[in-house]
């Protein structure tokens, strides 16, 4: 999302989660034009091992932007989002986008499903489609509801208890508000909801409903169960890079393991994700079990506290390399696509280059927040944003020029094959061309392989180990 949480000890990490750097629109210039977009990948998008692949047994390898809405009506449309956004991204090379849905709106009371809201999203995810732009459905909550000042559950599904409510806002609720640890903790332990029935047992059945509203829409790439799930009263005991957070990791396999069977009975083919617990953003590492299901995906984010709170990118780069490296260690464990579905937040562009030269080393996708502000659990609402402006053309000065820079670089959308062996999918034949970016030349070809190794292959196979002869390219899909 926005801003990240830190890891200092005890209250301190109240306030390691807060607002990202601001930039100026005043400085900010009309965008270069848009030439042709790349060729992106044949849907629908599935895996082989690690690899998110496409029909054609090609690496797919997504990068776009979040478009969350958190007031009702809880649709991104309502925010000004249209088809002159999204001809932006296709016009920039961007090919995926994560689009909030709210629990809230699909089922405002137990049991009654709103299909209209789902209607509403699918416009989206249409326009979207109509550009090349393939959508991750997410389940989005911050604070977990309106009452702690933030979106998510519905409010019969919000339990207190009678405990005191300051209203300390984002991230401070999380950290020091009682009554919204509770509610997350009932949540946790399965309390029942006003008709007799679990929350998370109406979760879930959302969830069905939303799985079986979608089933079959090719512009929806994949569903993501639930947007940084918070520990609730455990939280201090989840800040330990040694131990990690091994008490709340087990909840969440237990409720990742009851969610996405009933996902995948509504939809039998669209990759689910799922995410760590919040703390995982900040490096520490997670002890998640496997989710057994043949299309899953690892959901994370990458936010640097300590440059969200004393803006300075200090210890970013050693902070955002370990995030990504759990990422990719519990992904190559399961042997499931690893995705970063947010980051950024900020001004700071240096950052942002950082986390997406980690990302390119990894040949892995990601997501970053966010295209539009107007974010209300943020204190930086617009000077995170791609675009400040929705309800104006995204063009001129409602255009953040030096994020897009950064953000639309030329990267290819799909690489030749996945390897038998290696963490590494052989280097594309050329890169994408992407509109703000030079034209693209063919990358150098990779090291030549000893005859006793496997020859890379078009067809998708399961990345089990990586050989000797893989370790010597890093890099084939580095800009051109």
């Amino acid at each position: 999302m926005r801003v990240r949480l830190a890891r200092a000890a005890g209250l301190l990490a109240a306030g390691l989660l807060i607002a990202a750097l601001t930039t100026d629109a005043s400085s900010v210039v009309a965008p270069p034009a848009a030439r042709a977009a790349a060729t992106g990948p044949t849907l629908p998008i599935g895996h082989a091992g690690r690899w998110m692949t496409d029909t054609d047994g090609r690496v797919v390898v997504l990068h776009g932007l979040n478009q969350v809405y958190k007031v009702p009506p809880y649709e991104p449309s309502a925010d000004g989002f249209g088809d002159d956004d999204a001809a932006f991204l296709q016009a920039n090379g961007f090919n995926a986008m994560r689009v909030g849905v709210i629990w809230a709106a699909v089922e405002p009371q137990p049991l009654t499903y709103d299909d209209n809201y789902l209607a509403s999203i699918a416009q989206t995810v249409a326009t979207l489609a109509s550009h090349g732009i393939v959508s991750l459905l997410d389940f989005h909550q911050d604070l977990y509801n309106e009452a702690f000042q933030g979106e998510g559950a519905p409010a019969w599904a919000v339990q207190q208890a009678g405990l005191p409510n300051p209203q300390l806002g984002f991230p401070g609720n999380y950290f020091l508000n009682p009554a919204e640890e509770y509610a997350w903790n009932a949540f946790w332990r399965k309390a029942p909801a006003p008709d007799g029935i679990g929350l998370q047992d109406h979760y879930a059945r959302a969830w069905a409903h939303v799985a079986s509203f979608f089933h079959g829409n090719p512009g929806v790439f994949g569903y993501e169960v639930l947007n940084e799930p918070w520990p609730g009263f455990i939280w201090e005991g989840c800040i330990d890079f040694v131990l990690g957070c091994p008490l709340q990791d087990h909840k969440l396999t237990v409720f990742y393991r009851k969610v996405v069977p009933v996902i995948r009975a509504a939809d039998p083919a669209t990759l689910v994700f799922f995410e760590p617990n919040t703390w995982s953003d900040e490096g520490i590492h997670t002890d998640l079990g496997g989710v057994v299901d043949p299309s899953t995906g690892f959901s994370f984010h990458d936010y640097c506290a300590i440059e969200s709170v004393l803006h300075k990118n200090i210890t970013c780069r050693f902070q955002d390399g370990l995030t990504i490296t759990n990422a990719n260690l519990y992904a190559d464990f399961h042997h499931i696509p690893p995705l970063l579905t947010e980051f950024g937040a900020t001004g700071d562009l240096k950052n942002l280059a950082e986390v997406m030269r980690h990302t390119d080393r990894q040949r892995m996708g990601w997501l970053e927040w966010a295209y539009t502000g107007n974010d209300k659990t943020s204190s930086s609402p617009n000077g995170q944003a791609l675009v400040f402006d929705p309800s104006q053309p995204p063009t001129g000065a409602n255009v953040n020029t030096a994020k897009l820079a950064v953000l639309a670089a030329p990267y290819p959308q799909v690489v030749a094959g996945t390897p038998r062996f290696g963490r590494s999918p052989p280097a594309p034949s050329g890169c994408a061309t992407r509109p703000n970016g030079p034209t693209a030349r063919a990358a150098s070809p990779p090291p030549r392989r000893r005859s006793s190794q496997p020859r890379p292959s078009n067809t998708p196979t399961d990345i089990t180990r990586q050989s000797k002869a893989d370790k010597s390219f890093r890099h084939p899909m580095r800009p051109c």
